[in-house]
């Protein structure tokens, strides 16, 4: 594995003791005993963000030590030949080991949605197709929630809607385990299917679709609901029946108010149960529409940051010596594409100016 380049180790170093302090006093907040219950969510949850991190700076730290007095070895034991042989073995292996940490340490500074270890949930509703479409959203909806169990997730179903033909219309469930939604986020979207379905009897093949949306679970901590946001309405629930069913008033349907966001749950028999779990998702669609304008604002930003790139924008003018360029604001060397060729790590260039771009998120942490 190729050697980070010196100015690049030397930017790591600096985060690695902002993260370090950090975590040094976010564990002073979690054992202050005036802490509000608030705080010390807040504090608990960020320094089990750091963790990995910070075991992983540890190690390093401890490489650093071990490689310092094998060095020390190899040095000073100049008439026992067996001794430095097998200390200047062990230093090599040692120096290998430091690189794959520091690479290791490198990638974990970069930022990461902060969402992806969260528990997620999933809601699944049928599109263009009838019901075909219904069913297979039933079928998609089985699916997730058998390859939940094959992590070792929790699947909890919030809500189904089903169709004539015991298909489902619509079907939300909660989704337990870590890195959950980081795993599925990306299937959010249109799925589509072509087949012969149960319905057709010509033999025709029918191409339906269903809606996919995974959303990242939030606290209380992260979305507070007020009640003077909040319209909560009970009705008596829909469907086939049955003891107790359609005979009170036990289905819930909230609305928020400033953003128009409806959520309706009758899959309980509690009115209780049907709206902690119609709050649960409605915290979830609240946290992501949050996340969307956060990330548009962001990307408006970047834009106007950027421009269109075109001559007449203000510019900064860099200056190749050499076929190399200093951005002494950050301390990274920037080399050509042909220096990179002849010797240096194409990875390790993009990750140097992935670095950089990134340098400001990275600081947070010493907010």
């Amino acid at each position: 594995m190729s050697q980070l380049p010196a100015n690049l180790v030397g930017v790591m170093e600096q985060r690695m003791k902002l993260i370090e302090q950090r975590s040094a006093y976010l564990q002073e907040q979690i054992n202050q005993p005036d802490a509000s219950p608030e705080e010390y969510s807040r504090a608990n949850k960020e320094f089990h963000k750091l963790e990995s991190t910070m075991d992983m700076i540890k190690e390093l730290r401890l490489k650093k030590e071990e490689i310092e007095g094998l060095k020390s070895l190899v040095e000073n034991s100049v008439e026992e030949k067996d001794l430095r042989e097998m200390a200047a073995q062990e230093l090599l292996q040692a120096v290998d080991e430091e690189k794959r940490l520091q690479h290791n340490v490198f990638r974990s500074l970069l930022p990461k949605d902060e969402a992806d270890e969260r528990d997620c949930i999933l809601e699944v509703r049928a599109g263009t197709g009838g019901e075909e479409a219904s069913l297979f959203a039933m079928d998609i909806f089985k699916m997730y929630e058998k390859y939940s169990q094959n992590n070792g997730w929790k699947f909890d179903v919030i809500d189904i809607m089903g169709s004539v033909l015991k298909g489902y219309k619509e079907a939300s469930g909660t989704i337990s385990g870590p890195g959950a939604y980081g795993k599925l986020k990306f299937e959010s979207g249109i799925h589509r299917v072509q087949r012969v379905p149960v319905t057709e009897k010509s033999g025709r093949v029918h191409t339906s679709a269903v809606s996919v949306a995974v959303l990242p679970q939030a606290d209380e901590v992260d979305v507070q609901l007020r009640n003077e946001d909040l319209r909560i309405d009970t009705y008596r629930s829909g469907g086939s029946g049955g003891q107790s069913v359609n005979t009170t008033d036990s289905a819930v349907r909230i609305t928020h108010v400033p953003t128009g966001t409806v959520v309706a749950i009758q899959d309980e028999r509690s009115q209780h149960q049907n709206k902690a779990k119609a709050l649960k998702v409605l915290r979830a669609r609240l946290y992501e529409i949050e996340r969307q304008r956060l990330h548009m604002d962001r990307s408006k930003l970047r834009s106007e940051q950027i421009g269109s790139g075109d001559r007449s924008e203000r510019i900064r003018t860099y200056n190749f010596p050499q076929g190399r360029v200093t951005d002494h604001r950050v301390g990274i060397t920037h080399h050509s594409i042909g220096d990179i060729m002849e010797g240096e790590s194409l990875d390790i260039f993009i990750d140097a100016l992935l670095l950089r771009e990134e340098m400001d998120a990275i600081s947070s942490f010493s907010s």
